[in-house]
């Protein structure tokens, strides 16, 4: 898929609701959150990669670079279409460099083109465990039992120079490796590997003794263990495994690390598939330390259930823990805000937040939509500078009282309809080159008012010195162009133009380059014209 060029910033967020939906607006620790797309000119499309970061910039490994896997054994997880290629982005920059995979020893160049591969960084290294993807070496499609260390800044400034890769890459085989759409949490020095399983063979919908056949084993487990690594010798440690073939046995799931209300740091294992009577993902969550792991009472999660981009947030200040997941599969989402259940578990939209309480009671709510069906299999990267905790928990409470930027959501599927599985020729989806930014704004008081009655109207909110939030609410769905105009009526730049749903949106101005004076900002549609002004 062809990057998206745009020069605005486009969020559809808070368009509130819960699974009770009510009404008022939904916000972030008091600040509106806001999704704003920008173009990178050489952005790889890949969905299920791993990723580590180094100085803001971002080695990427792995994954795919086609959408959804097709249901025919011959074409599904083709070779071809494995990223077989590293890839280094400085956001900051807009700069893209890459090299290939290949000139590294075979073990290595066949793990880190797999898909599904489980990863967590320490420090400047970046451990990357299993994944699935042809093996030319076994002649099959297999999950691979490697885990391999990745010197993140080494390899980084390897692939902007154009030198050898294979100094800064090394690997050891151990079967208990072999593990694929699990997930690898990290707390200090210990790693857990939790849920995934070991699929060995093409994958066909109609079953392991079909056709091609295949195995398919799902560990059922959490596998704790240390990585002992001297930059020299790599090797695994203090092992332990912990089965349960009910609660445990899950994959293509979010593993989100979180802060409990009695202060202890973990991970809670969200959703992910598939029940053992039917073909739909499980709805409750469990709670996992470093020693121990419960099933949460009294908790569902019915929206985005699959692997998408997400972020957790802890705020110390009425100790809850809220936990953002931005679009991708799920069975249950909303029609014109209705809440509907799809056994075919659709491509979704939806923008959830789940939010544990002090007493560890969790609610659900949708918060926004994604700008498309987007979000599967992508990933959330944090933003260099916020205050983290030292697993990845992002410390609310802690940010400025400006606008924030928490990092960019990054690649995934692009899907062109809610369900394509059974049609699926492999034009109906595509991994994603679109990126977007999240921030987290002040809430602001409007600049001034629109032409338009209550429920259509145009208004403008301060973000900043150079930014406003334009809110736009559209009684229909239409083709919507948003302009910025001068004193004198005169067209000073392009905001946005594109096929808008009926609802609330929400558009970031950049004023920076502005001439001071007064501007209007000016919407369309074939049938209606809102404007609202504002003095730069």
């Amino acid at each position: 898929m062809d990057a998206r060029t745009t020069p605005f910033s486009l969020v559809l967020l808070l368009l509130t609701g819960t699974l009770a939906r009510p009404a008022g607006a939904q916000v972030i620790g008091g600040r509106s959150l806001v999704l704003e797309e920008v173009t990178l000119a050489g952005m790889p499309g890949l969905q299920s990669f791993a990723w580590g970061t180094h100085d803001g910039e971002w080695l990427l490994l792995g994954g795919r670079t086609d959408g959804l896997h097709r249901r025919q054994p011959p074409v599904s997880f083709l070779a071809s279409d494995n990223n077989s290629t590293a890839w280094v982005v400085a956001p900051a920059t807009g700069q893209v460099w890459s090299a290939p995979l290949s000139t590294l020893p075979t073990g290595l160049f066949e793990q880190l083109q797999c898909t599904n591969m489980e990863y967590a960084q320490r420090d400047s290294m970046l451990y990357i465990v299993g994944g699935y993807a042809y093996s030319a070496t076994a002649g099959d499609h297999i999950t691979h039992d490697r885990l391999t260390a990745v010197h993140v800044p080494n390899a980084i400034a390897a692939i902007k120079a154009g030198a050898p890769l294979a100094p800064h890459f090394r690997q050891l085989a151990d079967a208990r490796m072999a593990v694929t759409g699990g997930y690898l949490g990290r707390h200090n020095d210990l790693f857990l590997l939790v849920g995934g399983q070991r699929f060995i063979g093409r994958y066909n919908p109609m079953g392991p003794d079909f056709g091609p056949g295949f195995v398919q084993e799902y560990t059922n487990a959490i596998r704790r263990f240390r990585i002992s690594d001297d930059g020299v010798d790599l090797s695994i440690t203090d092992f332990s495994e912990t089965v349960d073939t009910v609660n445990l046995h899950r994959r293509d799931y979010n593993l989100v690390p979180q802060i409990f209300p009695d202060g202890t740091h973990g991970f809670t294992a969200f959703s992910g598939v598939f029940q053992y009577v039917d073909d739909v993902p499980w709805l409750n969550t469990v709670d996992i330390t470093d020693s121990a792991y419960t099933v949460v009472p009294g908790f569902e999660q019915w929206l985005n259930q699959y692997h998408t981009a997400h972020l957790p947030m802890h705020d110390a200040t009425d100790n809850s823990m809220r936990t953002l997941f931005f679009g991708g599969i799920g069975r249950y989402h909303y029609v014109n805000g209705v809440l509907v259940d799809d056994p075919t578990v659709p491509f979704v939209n939806t923008i959830s937040l789940v939010t544990r309480a002090a007493n560890g009671t969790m609610v659900e709510e949708a918060v926004g939509t994604m700008p498309g069906l987007l979000g599967a299999s992508a990933e959330l990267i944090p933003a260099p500078g916020l205050p983290m905790t030292d697993h990845d928990v992002l410390q609310l409470d802690q940010l400025p009282a400006d606008s924030v930027l928490l990092g960019h959501i990054v690649g995934g599927i692009e899907s062109t309809a809610e369900s394509i599985f059974f049609i699926n020729t492999g034009t109906q989806s595509d991994a994603s080159t679109r990126m977007f930014r999240v921030w987290l704004l002040p809430m602001a008081s409007a600049v001034e008012g629109a032409t338009g009655g209550h429920d259509q109207a145009l208004t403008l909110r301060r973000m900043e010195a150079d930014r406003l939030i334009a809110v736009l609410r559209l009684p229909a769905g239409a083709r919507t162009v948003v302009d910025l105009l001068d004193s004198a009526g005169r067209r000073v730049r392009g905001l946005a133009e594109a096929q808008l749903p009926k609802g609330r949106h929400e558009l970031v101005v950049d004023l920076r380059g502005l001439a001071p004076g007064a501007y209007t900002v000016e919407v369309r549609t074939p049938d209606r014209r809102w404007s609202a002004r504002f003095v730069r």
